[in-house]
């Protein structure tokens, strides 16, 4: 019986810690919830920007973003959680920030400098993706995107 009550106690303290370790989601609280998971951030350092959008419309339009979190970039996997307004179609498009200027670098040539990464882990060659690359849907509960980042160094 104490033993019982020790690993439950201990189980119950790891839970406790892990619920504190995690940031908060982005959003108002909805019924909706979006888990984006991110891989590959070399070197370890600066921020990822995880972005949300919405719409065709509004897919990579300065200012048309609809919820964005800025993590620490670390070795492994970085979560990040945003409470959606509805159910629908959305788009996650992420850069990592390595100098933390808040700006996706590019080189003199208009090539990105730093990395990044989209929904559906879409992989463009030439160009921009489209929404329609990107989308995936969104229905009430839980959606997960895992996102690795390229770099074209």
């Amino acid at each position: 019986m104490i033993l019982r009550t020790l690993c439950l106690s201990a189980a119950l303290a790891a839970f406790a810690g892990a619920a504190a370790a995690a940031p908060p989601c982005e959003g108002a609280p909805s019924g909706v919830k979006l888990n984006v998971t991110v891989t590959g951030a070399k070197p370890a350092k600066g921020l990822l920007a995880i972005t949300v959008y919405d719409s065709a419309k509004r897919w990579l339009a300065p200012g048309q973003k609809l919820l964005r979190q800025r993590p620490k970039a670390t070795a492994g996997a970085v979560q990040a959680c945003f409470w959606l307004p509805k159910a629908g179609t959305y788009g996650v498009a992420v850069y990592h920030d390595i100098n933390g200027d808040k700006d996706f670098n590019r080189t003199l040539t208009g090539m990105p400098a730093e990395g990044f990464g989209f929904s559906n882990n879409v992989a463009p060659r030439f160009a921009l993706p489209k929404f329609t690359d990107v989308r995936f849907t969104a229905g009430t509960g839980e959606t997960s995107q895992r996102i690795g980042l390229r770099y074209l160094d």
